[in-house]
């Protein structure tokens, strides 16, 4: 009984002490003890710990190529034009506004991932309400739901979504073309419930100010980009890991920046996140470890089988259940083992259930734990009962429409 009970102990620390911060220090400081504790009491072997960082490993170093890529397109100036555009696009209203977060949120979590939305660009979307006097509330809202809702589309979208692809077994493209419905389902549904939960503040006059004055786009880093995701393609299809592309990319403007003197390579590191990718690696050894005592067995039982469009809306269910349980992130490393048995499609659903089911709660995702801080960095306080009706209205309608656009996806293109 002392491995189960130290390896949901351990887990428990985890989480909690991910969503509180004590003392601000990185979810790592709590995570590699954990991992550790489970090793001890014989809860995870040396060898399943090997295994995991194998598996893990390129995962892993995607992400931080991923996360440097995103933070030197910030000091290309991409945000800052992302800004100035939504400012004129919008033009003081703020009906206008909401459709261009909409859209650069979708956009920006679909190709450098969520992250990139919740820390570069919330605090812009912050920046263009106060400017023109709007609202922040629909726009800041958006862009926390949009970092987990438009996450759907591409392996490099989302955390979760590199965790699985492998185990999906499909191609860049063909992961994309079989997401493409159930992404855009999921945005349209998103916003027409809050064009209707935010009516009353998008009506709200916004106070006259001047326009920004146009900014262009910054071309290099645009046409990088573009560059990388044609390489995360060409990698796919050639049985190269996605890593190196996104290495790629983001050494190319490394250089560029670093000739420049417009970064350091201090600053380089620090944007790879270091502490938050050890985070990541014991935690899946923190969750391997509660899956092979006991949870594994409990979530078998409950799991649908096959792709029927009954057995897909089971699985987004439970993995949405989970991931507001456990987080996204343990609940995808339990679940998509499973899965895989009933192949692609089945993965895809638990995607869809980890990737919009975290609009519901606080915990359900650490990208929304990260955004409701930076919210409140822009005195801007969330209010529990606030954020929980608006995911109460959005969660279950947007993850019934989606897995229903997936389970089309499914017979129209097939696997």
């Amino acid at each position: 009984m002392l491995a189960p009970s130290v390896s949901v102990l351990a887990l428990a620390v985890v989480l909690i002490c991910a969503v509180v911060r004590p003392f601000r220090l990185p979810e790592a400081v709590f995570a590699v003890p954990a991992a550790g504790a489970v090793l001890a009491v014989g809860a995870v072997t040396p060898e399943a710990v090997r295994e995991e960082a194998e598996r893990l490993g390129p995962v892993i170093g995607f992400l931080a190529a991923v996360l440097v890529l995103a933070k030197l397109c910030d000091d290309e100036g991409l945000f800052h034009a992302c800004g100035t555009w939504m400012a004129r696009w919008s033009r003081r209203r703020p009906q206008r506004l909401l459709g261009a977060v909409f859209a650069l949120a979708s956009l920006i979590t679909a190709v450098l991932s969520l992250d990139a939305t919740v820390v570069l660009l919330t605090p812009v979307v912050f920046a263009t309400a106060g400017r023109m006097g709007a609202r922040p509330g629909p726009h800041a809202y958006a862009s926390a739901h949009l970092s987990n809702t438009a996450s759907l589309l591409l392996p490099v979208s989302n955390l979760t979504n590199l965790l699985a692809f492998t185990a999906t077994g499909l191609g860049f493209t063909r992961f994309a073309l079989l997401m493409l419905l159930p992404w855009l389902t999921a945005i349209a549904v998103e916003y027409g419930v809050f064009r209707r939960f935010f009516a009353r503040d998008l009506a709200a006059a916004a106070t006259p100010t001047d326009l920004p004055a146009p900014t262009a786009f910054p071309l290099f880093a645009l046409l990088t980009v573009a560059g990388t995701l044609g390489g995360f393609a060409l990698a796919s299809a050639t049985g190269v890991d996605p890593a190196w592309a996104a290495a790629a990319g983001a050494t190319v403007l490394a250089v560029r920046a670093l000739a420049r003197h417009r970064t350091t390579p201090r600053a380089l590191v620090g944007s790879a996140a270091l502490p938050f990718l050890a985070f990541v690696l014991a935690l899946g050894i923190v969750v391997r470890a509660v899956v092979e005592n006991g949870l594994g067995t409990a979530l078998a039982h409950v799991l649908p089988d096959g792709t029927s469009l009954p057995a897909l809306l089971g699985l987004a269910a439970v993995a949405a259940t989970l991931a507001n349980l456990i987080n996204n992130l343990p609940a995808t490393l339990a679940l998509v083992p499973l899965a895989a048995a009933s192949g692609p499609g089945a993965v895809l659903a638990v995607l869809l259930g980890v990737n919009i089911g975290p609009n519901l709660t606080y915990a359900g995702s650490l990208a929304t734990l990260l955004w409701r801080r930076i919210a409140h960095e822009h005195d801007h306080p969330v209010g529990l009962g606030e954020f929980t009706r608006l995911g109460l209205l959005t969660v279950p309608a947007t993850l019934t429409a989606s897995t229903v656009a997936l389970w089309a996806s499914l017979q129209l293109l097939g696997v």
